[in-house]
């Protein structure tokens, strides 16, 4: 085993076979065998997908969420919408959205066919957990 990994996004293959009008997930955190932190690749094949579902980052027990934590998003290619707590902020390819807030609602509707997000997450102050949505796919 190296002391590193190298990979694209285009490197990564899709987990699973997404719905219509949904996002393909990445599973980067997997592929690389990243532990310290959550990373995950998401894209939304067409202009109007999905590409960040709903959610808040805080554990309830229905959102598969394990720990409140912070998320970094980094639109890589394309163009996405982002609703944080009912406000849209547009991102072109380049784009940091950074949301401090684990109880803050967020999600992400791509504005351009391939437009592609990586999403960094880890708690603060706290060993990361891998959440059960990811577990149920990959033994780790």
């Amino acid at each position: 085993m190296h002391a590193y990994s190298v990979a694209t996004l285009s490197d990564i293959p899709p987990a699973g076979e997404p719905e219509p009008g949904s996002f393909v997930w990445l599973p980067v955190r997997h592929e690389l065998g990243v532990q310290a932190f959550g990373v995950n690749g998401w894209v939304g094949r067409n202009a109007g997908d999905q590409v960040i579902e709903t959610h808040r980052e805080t554990p309830d027990g229905e959102t598969g969420v394990a720990q409140a934590q912070e998320e970094l998003y980094v639109v890589t290619t394309g163009r996405a919408t982002f609703t944080i707590d009912g406000e849209a902020v547009d991102a072109p390819a380049g784009t940091l959205v950074f949301v401090r807030d684990p109880g803050a609602e967020r999600s992400a509707v791509a504005r351009e066919a391939g437009t592609t997000v990586l999403a960094i997450g880890a708690p603060v102050g706290e060993g990361f957990v891998v959440a059960p949505w990811e577990r149920k796919h990959f033994s780790d």
